[in-house]
């Protein structure tokens, strides 16, 4: 129990800098900075995460990877982007119109935030086209991969563009003029679109906007190329050909130009729960609304002159800081079709996940004696998800279950986790699950799983109504004997068959007594609104992980006055919480040795001078993407490790319910710090170390020593 293993410590307020700075000061006799005291020891959050999609566009700037490979993370840079401005720049402007005076843990107001922010992205968006116009384009070429502008089309590609055009976007395409009887259209979040310029027979200007087709291929297949060309793939932009067509739209007119552009809308939308008689209805609502929030970016050719550019702005309701101005084509996110092409040579060998030796060729109830015998361990996507699934899967025909109980918080389409619980309900089981409805973006597939399970007389509970349930827990109970047993899976990732092949996440079966009590008391915390306040082995977000995690940090830094030998290691996706971070600080003033793994966005500022001199940030960015969170302390030598859903931020700690669980066993412990920690902090291909100034080198090897690729050891093993 956590309990039995805390030393006994005076009591400690996180709740605010000064508190823990007089705290610290009475008990250990430290003199202690903190964020409070000097905003310069938080970096700002948004620029932190242009500094994490910079790492991922060095992805694709990199010749280590295929090129297939790298055209797939100029997509993701793309996409990426995109959710910042419908998110994060959506809450800055949104601060900006409430006329919020307040600042940042940083220091900066809403205005000088988004002004850094403007001042960041244009660069980095000018280094993403020039990346793909001069790089990865002209390699491809080289490959027999041709992705056109349709200057560069001949006189046969033209021809077969130009068929396309009359036969299938002719019909499909709605020119919307706009004049006094024609208001500006609207302009749905993320859509293409041409603004086309035109005089009529009078000589009077006119303007129009024409939408590409969202569902159609952005890229154009062209079956003949060039005699002299190597091209076995040819493609041309859909909105090209839609432009050099254009005059067909447009009958008696003569059309002058025609200019990209792109719309980002505000999806930030809040669910007013306190109001909701039912949130599946509310949230139907709000992806709705989705489509009409407010613009907060403006996305253009290069060339578009600037009455044209005002033009939109002006009925988009946006300021110049909010364009974007692009050399080349708009929306990069569709070379994710490039990567969909049969061109094997050109992407990372398939992956082929391992069955961990306890579970291989485990058939239904099979499953359940060999969780009884030990814990097993899963570390995806090197281990296959399918052991997870067949556990559901057993659990649904085993005669002997009696419930299933799980968390469902981003489960895909084709879920096969759903359907095994759909089908456990239609054999008689009892199954509990809780869908969070307000996954961002993932609110329609919850919405379908959460019908078809009550149709089959699933009990379905739509979280809580403050908070998200982000945690990742299954529990099956089974009747053994004359006794019940209960079986639980808890992870660092979602049920998601198709993301755990691309995400790093680790994964516990386990029966043991104190974890299935708690799993029971966790379900009943959620389903039917316990007042559970104590666990014996989990820690449980909003109720008891902020104070434990809090209390672990001040264990360790007491381990360290006394023997010397304190040593914290953190595996995250971000570091944001200003508590957090200040107890960190504190750790490393007083000597502890803090080593911390976080892919994205790191406010704490490692190396300052008599402050975080002891701490250490890396992030990896790779095939994978590092997504397990895991929390390691020394602990005097009797070390201790925590796994789960929850990345230290504000809303993760607060606001959603998490679970962090325990790695009883002192082997796997032994295995999962050499295995996973220790070799992704040596790691000096992909590892990327914060600088003091907020910027990111690469890891340097050693001299004569290899390079070390942690994710392409662990995929070798």
């Amino acid at each position: 129990m956590l309990h039995a293993k805390l030393p006994v410590l005076p009591k400690i307020h996180v709740t605010t800098a000064v508190d823990r700075r007089r705290s610290a000061s009475d008990q250990w006799g430290q003199t202690v900075t903190t964020i409070s005291d000097d905003p310069y020891l938080y970096i700002n959050r948004e620029l932190s995460w242009i500094e994490f999609n910079r790492r991922v566009l060095q992805e694709a700037q990199s010749d280590y990877h295929p090129l297939l490979d790298r055209a797939k993370f100029l997509s993701i840079f793309a996409t990426n982007l995109d959710e910042f401005y419908m998110i994060r720049m959506a809450g800055l402007r949104e601060q900006l119109a409430a006329d919020v005076s307040g600042t940042s843990p940083d220091g900066n107001t809403a205005t000088q935030t988004l002004d850094r922010v403007v001042c960041c992205l244009q660069p980095l968006v000018d280094d993403h086209a020039r990346t793909w116009s001069e790089d990865i384009k002209l390699k491809l070429m080289e490959h027999g991969i041709c992705v056109l502008d349709w200057r560069e089309l001949n006189h046969e590609q033209r021809a077969i563009a130009n068929d396309y055009f009359r036969h299938t976007l002719h019909p499909v395409l709605t020119p919307l003029v706009v004049d006094p009887g024609h208001p500006f259209p609207h302009i749905s979040n993320l859509s293409l679109s041409l603004a086309v310029v035109m005089t009529d027979h009078r000589g009077r200007s006119m303007f129009a906007r024409v939408k590409v087709p969202p569902s159609l291929p952005r890229l154009l297949p062209l079956t003949h190329c060039a005699d002299d060309s190597h091209c076995t793939r040819c493609f041309v932009w859909l909105d090209q050909v839609i432009a050099a067509n254009v005059g067909a739209l447009f009958s008696g007119v003569d059309v002058k130009a025609t200019y990209p552009f792109r719309i980002t809308r505000d999806t930030d939308v809040e669910i007013q729960v306190d109001e909701a008689d039912d949130l599946l209805l509310t949230v139907q609502r709000v992806m709705q609304d989705r489509r009409f929030g407010s613009a907060v970016r403006l996305e253009v050719d290069e060339d578009m002159p600037d009455e044209v550019c005002q033009l939109l702005l002006h009925n988009l309701s946006l300021e110049p800081r909010d364009v974007i101005r692009v050399h080349g084509p708009l929306d990069l996110s569709s070379l994710m079709e490039l990567y969909r092409l049969p061109f094997p040579e050109l992407k990372d060998p398939p992956l082929v996940p391992h069955v961990p030796r306890m579970l291989r060729n485990a058939q239904d109830e099979e499953i359940f004696a060999r969780i009884r015998d030990r814990d097993i361990w899963l570390h995806h996507p090197y281990d296959s998800f399918m052991p997870v699934v067949d556990f559901i899967r057993s659990a649904a025909v085993d005669p002997q279950v009696l419930a299933i109980k799980q968390t469902l918080y981003r489960v895909g389409r084709d879920s096969p986790i759903v359907k095994a619980l759909i089908d456990a309900a239609s054999n008689g089981k009892q199954v509990a699950a809780i869908v969070e409805l307000k996954a961002r973006f993932d609110e329609e597939n919850n919405i379908q799983w959460a019908r078809a399970l009550e149709a089959v007389g699933a009990h379905v509970v739509y979280g809580l109504p403050d908070l998200k349930v982000h945690s990742k827990i299954a529990l099956v109970v089974r009747r053994e004997g004359d006794t019940i047993r209960r079986y639980v899976h808890l992870g660092t990732g979602n049920y998601n068959a198709t993301t755990a092949r691309i995400y790093t996440d680790l994964a516990l079966f386990t029966c043991r007594e104190e974890i299935g009590q708690d799993a029971t008391d966790f379900f009943n915390y959620l389903t039917g609104y316990s007042r559970q306040s104590s666990f014996q082995e989990l820690l449980i977000a909003p109720i008891n992980l902020r104070e434990r995690l809090s209390e672990l940090i001040e264990r360790e830094i007491a381990h360290h006055l006394k023997k010397g030998n304190g040593h914290i290691i953190f595996k995250m996706n971000a570091l944001v919480d200003p508590s957090m971070i200040d107890l960190l600080y504190r750790a490393s003033q007083a000597g502890v040795k803090i080593d911390l793994l976080i892919r994205g966005i790191s406010c704490l500022r490692p190396g300052v001078e008599h402050i975080s001199d002891t701490i250490r940030v890396i992030s990896i960015v790779g095939r994978f993407l590092e997504h397990s969170r895991v929390y390691w302390f020394n602990n005097g030598g009797l070390d201790e490790m925590y796994l789960g859903s929850a990345d230290l931020m504000q809303r993760n700690l607060d606001r959603r319910v998490e679970i962090l669980f325990p790695v009883l066993d002192s082997a796997v412990r032994s295995f999962l710090l050499k295995r996973v920690l220790h070799l992704q902090l040596a790691d000096t291909t992909k590892a990327r170390v914060l600088n003091t100034d907020g910027t990111y080198s690469l890891a340097q090897a050693a001299d004569a020593t290899p390079p070390i690729d942690s994710q392409m050891l662990l995929l070798k093993s």
